[in-house]
């Protein structure tokens, strides 16, 4: 959401040539920070892509102090290059951007030069000022700093989204790198290294970790992750944690439990940064829930070394609101956007696929993914797989990895299943604890109907039981 005095006219249409291509730089940004563990460099090139590839007059971004009462500037690029000026420290609820980041609230105007909050107006007019974007980096509940942009001319919609986009993966490796900070140094400085095991049991106060096979050296971003899916295993109340290493990778496999409210906090929102994160080291992340209980297993596996190939997509739809829609779910699944296949699959290790919901699909040297985003739409024959428009993110990355590597059958099923209407409607009541007769009498049904509905659910969803499907379909926000 966004606040100005005086909005940008609402007519403005999206281009989403534009937005792709600016996506795509995003992309580039996103990769050139990944696995980066000092924050002001994580910073500093967020600020110089700004400028560089998206033309900004200058950029800049605060981070919170400890103590939460300030915001520190460590990076600005163009116009301003030094971060000791009079916004070098900006007290939290002061000026704009202390502002942001005690309510939260992204800030949009171009028209800068009139507004009343604005410390010197004659400089705006006199630099050429006319746009400004602040945005909260918000990791969870907790507000990280503020990044702000201001350009010469009006802020197209299109820049408005990928800025949203840039923000999210800047404040995904600046927490990361945040937190590598305050939970690893001290043994550093000791000169002694704390092998992952200890600072994973420090961490666990429910229960005692048990080890399998012989410890290595990871990458701090896979140590990451791990230190952060055992947090979340000691705010659900862990009573069972193993650490393995195999050949191959590096597994957490534990047994928790979910709060009384699960089902309606949603099981999966506990996981969200962690299958991010998961998605981004080429990994796998499996949490499945025991029926007899709020009971769940999770299993979260890292690879040693990362995937040598690169997959790539390049999404040409017809219908714009299809194209701008793919490419975002491309890019949350760690996906790269291209336009023009490499000289020669056989040789490259770059992988390319082409996604697309045209029906007569013209000759492409790359595989096919066709988007189905009608039931009467019949699969084209050059069609490799076949998606539908509720596919997530992790199950995006998957299609496009096996039809790169040729292993699609040629009319690939729906990786996510429709429900219909009333078995979304069904799943909801049963999520709030309703019986078959509540259900039937609620929405004027026999309960035999509500059996039928709750079976063809439970083959869809391939649930054993009523308490699975529940799980499935919240985690997949269907309910």
């Amino acid at each position: 959401m966004f606040s100005s005095a005086q909005p940008a006219s609402s007519s403005t249409l999206l281009n989403s040539v534009q937005l792709l291509f600016d996506l795509q730089d995003v992309n580039a940004i996103g990769q050139s920070i990944s696995g980066c563990l000092d924050p002001e460099d994580i910073a500093h090139r967020v600020t110089e892509a700004l400028v560089e590839r998206f033309q900004c007059a200058f950029a800049r971004i605060w981070l919170t102090d400890q103590d939460q009462q300030a915001l520190t500037l460590v990076a600005s690029s163009g116009l301003y290059t030094h971060t000791n000026g009079s916004f070098a420290h900006v007290p939290m609820g002061a000026y704009k951007v202390g502002k942001i980041a005690q309510n939260r609230v992204p800030f949009l105007s171009n028209y800068l030069p009139d507004e009343t909050w604005v410390k010197d107006r004659d400089w705006a007019i006199a630099k050429g000022i006319q746009g400004f974007a602040g945005y909260p980096l918000m990791a969870g509940d907790r507000v990280l700093g503020v990044l702000a942009a201001f350009s010469h001319e009006a802020l197209a919609p299109e820049f408005l989204e990928v800025l949203q986009m840039l923000c999210l993966t800047t404040t995904i490796a600046l927490d990361a790198a945040l937190q590598s900070r305050k939970a690893i140094p001290q043994v550093v400085l000791q000169n002694e290294a704390r092998v992952l095991s200890d600072q994973l049991a420090k961490v666990l106060t429910s229960t005692q970790l048990m080890l399998v096979g012989t410890e290595r050296d990871l990458p701090a971003s896979t140590a990451y992750a791990l230190l952060r899916g055992v947090e979340v295993l000691t705010q659900l109340d862990c009573s069972y944690c193993r650490l393995t290493y195999d050949d191959m990778a590096v597994s957490l496999d534990a047994i928790a439990i979910f709060p009384p409210n699960t089902s309606n906090d949603k099981p999966a929102s506990f996981f969200s940064e962690l299958q991010l994160m998961t998605l981004w080291l080429g990994g796998a992340l499996s949490v499945q829930p025991d029926p007899k209980d709020r009971v769940f297993e999770l299993t979260l596996t890292l690879p040693y070394v990362p995937e040598p190939e690169h997959l790539s997509v390049s999404v040409q739809c017809q219908q714009s609101v299809l194209q701008m829609a793919f490419t975002h779910l491309c890019l949350k699944a760690g996906l790269s956007l291209s336009n023009t296949p490499p000289p020669s699959q056989d040789d490259s290790r770059t992988k390319a696929v082409l996604l697309t919901d045209r029906l007569n699909i013209p000759t492409s040297p790359w595989p096919i993914i066709w988007i189905q985003h009608s039931h009467r739409g019949q699969v084209p024959i050059a069609a490799q797989a076949v998606v539908t428009l509720d596919i997530l993110p992790q199950q995006l990355y998957a299609v496009v990895a096996q039809v790169a590597k040729g292993q699609a059958a040629q009319t690939l099923p729906s990786l996510a299943p429709v429900l219909s209407e009333r078995e979304q409607e069904i799943m909801q009541l049963l999520s709030q604890g309703f019986r078959d007769r509540d259900i039937a009498k609620q929405l004027h049904i026999s309960e035999s109907t509500v059996r039928f509905h709750v079976n063809n659910t439970l083959t869809k969803l391939k649930a054993k039981n009523r308490y699975q499907a529940v799980y499935e379909a919240t985690s997949r926000e269907w309910i």
